[in-house]
């Protein structure tokens, strides 16, 4: 089983001291044979059809860690005097490809421009000839030179630990007694075969080859670059399935993992901590999954100093970065500090690399894919396509369905209302994807389109006589439509609302094992009278508090009627003590608010122009001090963020909760969505965000074009 090497020594060439590592090339053992002889064969058995060693199929930007894995084997091949036909091809290999070697588009392995140039050196004095040419030849010895320049003279911890990790590029020059400073408990260096052996051969440590030995029998002639990797690639693997949207697949597997986790965790494992990248992740991923772990490992990274005096720091591993900013954005209790201090450098550092151009914000969005793309599995990409296009088909006969319905009820004859329909079922796509929770996405599309025709029908559409007249059907409920209605608009209204809110009541009791009717009218009624209220404020020209206008606002943003019904078709049982609860409606109060503030601070400039007031508006009125628009929105989106976290903190809440954590989750999904419709502008009222919400919908996945 070859493995590639990020590092670009192939891990499973032979070696005189480990399979894995270059460092055969430098050291013998006392007979002046491989110390593993069986890996010696390995590599005479499993070069590629190309000339080369490492993965097969590689990625075309890959072809430096295929130079340097190559150039590796040659020159073991040659210091054994072995396998002169693998050695002829593999030098062909590196005459035709060796202008890869100085392209700045291919991807470098860690440590290349200072490994190869050495393996070079070193191949010369075995007498192997290179077909490099004296151009290409200067060029790397040129880039090494700079590469070793680069922080000359820094005391900087990052530096030597990046010294140490690419030893196998400096041989004898190396200061080993520091670079065994960085020897972890298992006997490693870094968890890397190729500079552990690097070690071995130049301080003959025991540990080191106790844990190359250990590779060995695990793996038997060929080792991982990395090992152990365990944790970091299980979390990565979940992170990866859950991005693809088949975690929900996987829940015993995924449990199983998070569960070994957080043993390690409680364990204080180096496999968990000394990493910055796979710690972090398995913060972020334990405490969304409900487990109790503590913020103070990130005391460390809370320092400004400290990132710098990693090896990942000292590569700008923008990866990691993202990693700790996503974790930090996990605050749940009041006293965590160090998150907030680490959310602030992290996304101070993120955003300063944007501004000065060193990345770009597709190449966070890329870092971000990884996780959902190059899982290294294609069955499970073929898993995520297939299960997409099964879904996304049943989820365009909902949408077809939902057409006719809106046909059906006439609600497309009421020309002043938005016609919203893709849009409402998008968020319910985006919040409720599974197939089997097609009763909950119709009931969230249905009171989605509702609440925009009423919202339309209060704002423009109606007079005040039709709007008290609407009310007071709903309040009456068993009414003669033709004879209480007093137009057209409200018969309308009335009946979609009537036979809608019968047939979710209808599906909700065989889901719930009771009538729930009576709550979903008193949604629709709250809803109703704070928008009564907002066009009273409107025609009588009041300016209320910031208070009452958010008291009122949250209701009136309209989300009740979607989120609410939805959580009797999610699947837990909810009896009436758990609906009248206050922790739900803290949940919908504070998603309510974030969703409000959201729409004011996006519409502001259009609502201004139309006369009409909202919270932008009214904190410039009453504003304390404070009363310029940017200022105004500055404080009002930290407000948000505050709000955001108080909701996740409830979400992830486990102790003294009574909802159920797939119901509490709908709150999270819908702020979440919330974020994408108001990211740039009011994504809801403009049509920006209607190709997207058709491609997610209308256009399958073909899997050979990912």
């Amino acid at each position: 089983m070859p493995f590639s090497v990020s590092g670009g020594i192939l891990c499973s060439q032979a070696a005189s001291v480990v399979p894995g590592s270059n460092v055969e090339t430098k050291a013998k053992s006392s007979a002046l044979a491989p110390f593993f002889p069986q890996c010696v064969n390995w590599l005479l058995d499993n070069q590629l059809c190309d000339g080369s060693w490492g993965l097969p199929n590689r990625d075309p930007f890959l072809v430096k860690d295929a130079l340097l894995s190559t150039l590796t084997c040659v020159v073991a091949l040659k210091q054994w005097d072995v396998g002169e036909e693998q050695m002829n091809n593999g030098l062909f290999f590196i005459e035709s490809n060796i202008a890869a070697a100085t392209n700045e588009k291919q991807l470098s392995p860690i440590g290349f421009d200072i490994i190869f140039p050495a393996m070079i050196e070193y191949a010369k004095n075995l007498d192997l000839n290179i077909p490099l040419g004296a151009t290409n030849l200067e060029a790397l010895v040129h880039k090494g030179e700079l590469e070793l320049k680069r922080g000359y003279g820094s005391n900087s911890e990052g530096r030597r630990t990046y010294l140490a990790y690419v030893s196998e590029g400096l041989g004898k020059s190396q200061n080993w007694e520091m670079v065994m400073k960085y020897q972890r408990e298992n006997g490693s260096l870094f968890n890397s075969p190729a500079t552990t052996a690097a070690a071995f051969t130049h301080h003959k440590n025991s540990g080191c080859l106790e844990y190359l030995c250990s590779l060995l029998e695990k793996f038997g002639n060929a080792v991982p670059t990395v090992y152990p990797l365990d944790i970091y690639a299980r979390l990565f693997m979940i992170d990866s399935l859950e991005r693809l949207g088949i975690g929900r697949h996987f829940r015993e597997e995924i449990r199983s993992v998070l569960d070994e986790t957080y043993r390690y965790w409680l364990q204080g494992k180096e496999e968990v901590f000394l990493d910055t990248a796979t710690c972090a992740m398995a913060f972020r991923m334990l405490r969304v999954n409900g487990y109790d772990v503590s913020s103070d490992p990130f005391t460390r990274f809370s320092q400004e100093d400290h990132f710098s005096s990693t090896l990942g720091g000292y590569l700008n591993d923008t990866g990691a970065i993202l990693e700790l900013y996503r974790a930090s954005e996990i605050i749940i209790h009041p006293d965590e500090s160090i998150l907030e201090k680490q959310n602030f450098l992290t996304r101070h550092f993120l955003r300063q690399e944007l501004s000065n151009g060193s990345i770009h914000t597709d190449q966070l969005n890329n870092i971000l894919a990884k996780s959902s793309l190059n899982i290294g599995n294609k069955d499970f990409l073929k898993l995520a396509v297939e299960d997409f296009n099964i879904c996304q088909s049943i989820h365009r006969e909902e949408l077809s369905q939902l057409a006719r319905w809106v046909t059906e009820n006439r609600l497309d004859k009421l020309k002043f209302a938005r016609q919203k329909l893709a849009y409402c079922y998008f968020s319910a796509v985006a919040t409720l994807s599974p197939s089997e929770l097609s009763d909950a996405r119709i009931s969230w599309a249905k009171n989605g389109v509702l609440t925009t025709v009423v919202d339309d029908f209060f704002d423009v559409g109606g007079s005040e006589e039709e709007l008290v007249n609407l009310i007071q059907l709903v309040e009456k409920w068993d009414v003669n439509v033709s004879a209480d209605c007093c137009s057209e608009k409200v018969e309308i209204i009335f009946s979609a609302l009537h036979s809608t809110i019968c047939e979710i009541g209808d599906k909700a009791s065989t889901w719930q094992g009771r009538s729930v009717i009576s709550d979903v009218i008193d949604i629709w009624l709250n809803l109703l009278k704070s928008m009564l209220k907002e066009a009273e404020w409107l025609r009588d020209k009041s300016v209320p508090t910031m208070d009452e206008y958010m008291t009122n606002g949250y209701i009136s943003f309209a989300l009740g009627p979607i989120v609410l019904p939805a959580l009797y078709f999610v699947g837990p049982k909810l009896s009436e003590e758990v609906v009248r609860a206050p922790e739900i409606h803290h949940l919908f109060e504070l998603m309510s608010t974030c969703g409000r503030l959201l729409n004011d601070i996006q519409s502001f400039k259009r609502e201004s122009d139309e006369g009409k007031l909202n919270a932008v508006s009214l904190c410039i009125i009453h504003g304390d001090g404070i009363n310029i628009e940017e200022e105004v929105i500055k404080e009002m989106k930290n407000f948000i963020a505050s709000k955001r976290r108080e909701l996740l903190k409830l979400v992830l809440q486990e102790k003294g909760s009574v909802v159920p954590r797939a119901c509490k989750d709908l709150f999270w999904n819908m702020i979440r969505v919330l974020h994408t419709f108001y990211r740039k502008d009011d994504g809801f009222t403009s049509d920006e965000m209607i190709n997207a919400a058709n491609a997610i919908i209308e256009e399958p996945i073909v899997l050979n074009v990912l």
